[in-house]
Order: structure tokens, then C-alpha cells, then sequence
């Protein structure tokens, strides 16, 4: 096959590599023993699972060799092998979310995209931080036919059929001039205990090491006999290969839940905590789940790497199963293995198996003791790295709602450190019937914004992450205690009054009826003290319903709102004054724009707004 050129977004990720990213470079070999681990776990399900290869000779193994005098090292394994359209897919093409991250994330400052290469997993690319050449070789399992990939990272590679005796993968690096402790024993050993010492099959380092031996010169050998120096090839494992998950967990030492804490794919960050649970009777499983320090650079992304990994009795399965926990939870890695599942168990079986779905409910309670365990800096780092992402629960987990708000740690106008619902509740005066919230988007400017007054005397609940503004609006209670909205009508009338009388019920009885016609609100009604001429708000049975649909694992309709009309507000009086129709329609449309855009929304139709606007200032 001819040269081929890589993509723009490879020849970017390998320009940055050979040219920039120097402080973490030693990660290539964590990156490819974790490729040959991939390989060997595919393999050896098929071995257990599939007829086809259950009489293949399989012992499962990576072999690491260097030639110090060359410069060069090769990383072998006995795997699935590749084909040419799985060796053009996985290394000449962006294939990984992660790699694509990566790039979306490079700052141009050296410095900072150095230490990115920490947080994300780049997988084969990485070699050519050491590498002036690389060339893999490899020939899938069951396959005739072998193939190599040839390339020096300018930019091309190309691909060769050739002839390969046995199937697995290996890949040969012809180190540049500044990596030559990568062929190196002691180096090597290294690097493959720092990063790989709990991958769960073994890594032989294979060397030649100089040994006095008996010179050979007759049948009989006396210990007086002559010796000779000479080379003997060697091969030891270096790797533990420990499952420490099926161990108890007074058995493991904290240096060793930190080590293979470190094998999870959590580039750039320490464990936080972590609960090993061992379950018997008549389910039978056992977990060990980890939170990191710092949220995995994909965390937003919708599409995720999953950091959990299910086995059954020891065999790898998968790792790419999102539904093992809760989306909410994602941020969580380690590992299941379950005595009860069968060995050949489909992707569709597990997002149907009854097994499957108790020891998910089972280990989300496990996790949510977990994150209830955390105090201090270990709370505050939770709160900071992954609680955006958790308070997704609050509309995913109906079940757990009130154990996930009790988690939370919120800002408030009456204290200097973040409380939770609990804290508020308790710290509630004697005539609050209601928590009170606030939705924003910079802390400072809620905290300065002049409806405050009105609500001087109680506390007030200050949300200021994106996700919040979905959110918060659809708990509706906490432990039988209502949540009001301070721009709402309802909690305006629980602070400082708002008796509505019945003259002024019939004043404004043809303006209520310009809204109420839009047939765009739930509810339309009358009140004062709001600091704006309208105001959106959820309505509490819509809020409800929404719970309801969740609670049965159904996506809520979408919902109409209750419009509060402010007949304090010059704005609303001028528009009840109006005696022309069309004119009337146009300034209350205006209004309704701006109530939307200050409760976030986004408009359809910015286009005939500006045009309203413009035309409305024009006049005398």
C-alpha cells in the first residue's frame, strides 16, 4: 500500500507530541501495556465465550524487550490481534473522545498542554514522545493474513501485508537520542511498576544480563574449573497482577488501593476515597469504587468514557458499559465482578439482566455512603471537581433524592460557607414555611441583587452552576418543606404580603386577559413587591408531574410556566392604561420577552423582539 497522509487532528496531536509535550513522556509505555491488557481481555473472553476460539492455544501475556546497542524497544502481546481496516481505524485515525479532548483543550502555553497529556489518555500517539520511527506488526486471531504499520510521525504512514507466524500485536519503537532510558532495564522496571504493576495479566521484561559461567571443557566440571563471562537471556515478571477487589478488604494496604487506583484511566489525579464491598448469599458480587480528586477531563462530554469495568468471576467483560451506575455517577471508576452473570453475557442482556440492575441500585447506595462519608478539604474538593455533575441525580434518581440533596453543599445569604438542606431547614425562622432559592450566574451579583431586601430576615439559597437553572426548579420539597423561587409571587406573598384586592382584581382584568389569551402559561395572575414587571415561575403541579415521569425512567413534557403579573410595575400600569388593541399586544409580547429572558431562556425569535423594541422606541 502506498504512503498515506494522517488526518489534520493526528498531525496536530503528533506535532504537539514530538515537538512539546516532554515533562510526562515516560506515560507511552502505561498507554501501550494498557492497548496489549485491551487486546488480551478481548481475546480472552472470546476463548471463554465463542466456539470458534475455544481451542486456541492461549496463555495471555505481554513481553517487553530492549536492545540497549540499538536504541530500540518492542512491546509484545499474544491479544485479538488486528486486521488492515482495525489497524487503519485504531491508529491512523482519531477513533477516542479522549483525543479529541485533548486537542479541544490545548492552550498553546507549553507548560499547560504538558501537563494536559497527564489528564488525557492518547493512547498508540504517545509514542512518538520517545520514538524517531514506529513500527507494529501484528495478525488478528484465527486470521492468515499479517499486516505492518510503518511510520515516523512527519505526518504519513503506510501499511504492508507481511508475514506473521503467531496472532497478537507487536509494536517496535526506534527511540530518539533523549529516551534512551526506555532501553534500559532498571528504567523500564520503573516505569512498568509506577503505571502497570496492577494490570491483570503478566508483564515479562525480557533481557540479556552478563553471568560467569563454566567454561566447557570437559564432561566433569570441578568447582576449581575455569569460568567465563557470557550473555544469558533472561525474562522476569515485573507486574503483580493482583485483583485486589477479590481480596478482604483487611487484606489490602492503602499503598495498594492507591496503585490500582492509578490503573483506572484517571490521568492527572489521586483517589479521594473509595468503599470495597464483598456481597454473598443470594447475590453475590463484589465491588471496589473509587472517587477521584479531580473530574475527568470528558465529564461534560456526552459521550464519556466509562471508568468502570464488569467481570464475571474474575474474566473481564467490558469496560465501555455506561449503564452499570447512574449517569450522575460517572465521575466514579473501579471495578464489578459478579459470581451470577454468565460468562457469555451480551450488551443487550446486561441492559435487561435483573443481576445487573440490583447490583446497581445496591452499588449506588454504596457510592452515595461514600460521598456522605467525606469531611473538610475531602468534601470541599468533592463539592468543587464533581457536584455539578452530581446534582444531575436530583432529576435521574428519584429514589435517592433526598440522600443527594443532603450531600449538598450550597452558598447562602446568612452564612460564609456553604450549608446543606439540612443546615437550612434547621436554621429556619419560626414564620418561614419555605426554603427559599436563588438562580444565577455569578455568585457575587446574586448576592447583591436588590430583591435581597425584601428577603433580609431569612436565609436565601444561592445556585449558581449551569446545570441549576433545570434543576433546582424540579425538586419542589425537601422532607415535606416547600422550595419557593424569591421571584415568584408565592414566596414574595410569604415574605412581605400580597393581598390582591378586588378592585384591583377588576382594574386589570383586560390585561390579565392579553396573557391568559397567549395560551403560553399554566397560570396568569396578579401580585406586587416582584422587582421586575413580570416573572416566570415552575408550577408546583407541573413540577410534580415532571417528578412522577422521572420516577418511572420517562423523560418529563415539556412544561408551561405561571406568568406573575407586578401591578406595582410602571410598565404593567402603562400597559393596563392602553386603550389600542394592537399597540396593547405589542408591548405586552415585550414584556413577556424580557420575563423569559431573565429566567434564562433562550428566544426563537430575537429577530421580531429587537424589531418590536426599536419600533416601541421610536415613538413619541
Amino acid at each position: 500500500m502506498a504512503k498515506q497522509v494522517f488526518k489534520t487532528e493526528i498531525k496536530q496531536l503528533l506535532n504537539l507530541m514530538i515537538h512539546s509535550l516532554y515533562s510526562h513522556k515516560e506515560i507511552f509505555l502505561r498507554e501501550l501495556i494498557s492497548n496489549s491488557s485491551d487486546a488480551l481481555d478481548k481475546l480472552n473472553y472470546l476463548t471463554l465465550s465463542d466456539d470458534a476460539y475455544k481451542n486456541l492455544d492461549f496463555k495471555p501475556r505481554i513481553d517487553i524487550s530492549f536492545d540497549e546497542a540499538k536504541n530500540t524497544l518492542t512491546i509484545k502481546d499474544n491479544g485479538i490481534g488486528m486486521d488492515e481496516k482495525e489497524l487503519n481505524d485504531n491508529l491512523s485515525t482519531i477513533a477516542k473522545s479522549g483525543t479529541k479532548s485533548f486537542l479541544e483543550n490545548l492552550s498553546g502555553d507549553k507548560q499547560k498542554d504538558s501537563n494536559l497529556i497527564g489528564q488525557f489518555g492518547v493512547g498508540f500517539y504517545s509514542c512518538f514522545m520517545v520514538a524517531n520511527k514506529v513500527v507494529v506488526t501484528t495478525k488478528k486471531a484465527l486470521s492468515t493474513k499479517g499486516f505492518t504499520w510503518i511510520s515516523d510521525g512527519s505526518g504519513e504512514y503506510e501499511i504492508l501485508e507481511s508475514k506473521v507466524e503467531d496472532y497478537g500485536t507487536s509494536i517496535t519503537l526506534y527511540l530518539n537520542d533523549d529516551s534512551k532510558e526506555f532501553s534500559s532495564k532498571w528504567g523500564l522496571q520503573n516505569v512498568i511498576k509506577k503505571y502497570s504493576n496492577h494490570i491483570s495479566f503478566p508483564i515479562f521484561l525480557n533481557y540479556t544480563e552478563e553471568e560467569s559461567v563454566p567454561v566447557k571443557e570437559g564432561e566433569e566440571q570441578k568447582p576449581e574449573d575455569k569460568q567465563e563471562k557470557k550473555l544469558v537471556e533472561k525474562s522476569e515478571q515485573v507486574n503483580t497482577a493482583k485483583a485486589i477487589w477479590t481480596k478482604n478488604k483487611s487484606e489490602v494496604s492503602s499503598e495498594e488501593y492507591a496503585e490500582f487506583f492509578k490503573t483506572l484511566g484517571f490521568f492527572g489525579s489521586e483517589e479521594l476515597a473509595h468503599t470495597h464491598t464483598k456481597v454473598e448469599g443470594n447475590l453475590e458480587y463484589k465491588s471496589l469504587f473509587y472517587l477521584p480528586n479531580k473530574a475527568p477531563a470528558d465529564l461534560r462530554y456526552a459521550n464519556y468514557k466509562s471508568h468502570i469495568k464488569l467481570y464475571v468471576k474474575r474474566v473481564f467483560i467490558t469496560d465501555n458499559d455506561k449503564d452499570l451506575l447512574p449517569s450522575y455517577l460517572r465521575f466514579v471508576g473501579g471495578v464489578i465482578d459478579s459470581d451470577d452473570l454468565p460468562l457469555n453475557v451480551s450488551r443487550e442482556i446486561l441492559q435487561q439482566n435483573k443481576i445487573l440492575a440490583n447490583i446497581k441500585a445496591a452499588s449506588t447506595k454504596k457510592i452515595l455512603s461514600m460521598i456522605e462519608g467525606l469531611e473538610g478539604d475531602k468534601k470541599a474538593t468533592f463539592d468543587k471537581e464533581l457536584g455539578v455533575v452530581f446534582k444531575e441525580g436530583l432529576l435521574e434518581d428519584y429514589e435517592n433524592k433526598e440522600r443527594i440533596l443532603d450531600i449538598l453543599s450550597i452558598n447562602s445569604t446568612k452564612s460564609d460557607k456553604p450549608i446543606s438542606f439540612k443546615e437550612y431547614k434547621e436554621g429556619m425562622i419560626a414564620s418561614q414555611k419555605s426554603i427559599f432559592y436563588m438562580i444565577g450566574t455569578n455568585l457575587d451579583s446574586m448576592k447583591h441583587n436588590p430583591i435581597l431586601e425584601k428577603f433580609k430576615d431569612v436565609n436565601v439559597l444561592l445556585f449558581s452552576d449551569e446545570v441549576d437553572k433545570y434543576v433546582i426548579p424540579q425538586i419542589g420539597t425537601y422532607k415535606d418543606v416547600k422550595l419557593l423561587d424569591i421571584f415568584s409571587a408565592e414566596a414574595l406573598k410569604e415574605v412581605v404580603g400580597d393581598e390582591i384586592s378586588e378592585e384591583e382584581n377588576k382594574a386589570y382584568e383586560s390585561t390579565l386577559k392579553v396573557f391568559k389569551d397567549m395560551d403560553a402559561f399554566s397560570n396568569v395572575r396578579l401580585t406586587k413587591n416582584l422587582s421586575q414587571p413580570l416573572a416566570l415561575s415552575t408550577d408546583a403541579e407541573a413540577a410534580a408531574m415532571a417528578q412522577l415521569f422521572m420516577q418511572m425512567g420517562q423523560t418529563p413534557p415539556p412544561a408551561k410556566k405561571v406568568l406573575d403579573v407586578n401591578i406595582d410595575s410602571p410598565l404593567v400600569q402603562k400597559l393596563n392604561s392602553m386603550s389600542d388593541e394592537a399597540a396593547k399586544m405589542k408591548l405586552a409580547n415585550i414584556l413577556v420577552h424580557n420575563a423569559k429572558i431573565m429566567d434564562g431562556e433562550v428566544l426563537i425569535d430575537a429577530k421580531s423582539y429587537v424589531e418590536s423594541i426599536n419600533e416601541l422606541l421610536l415613538k413619541d
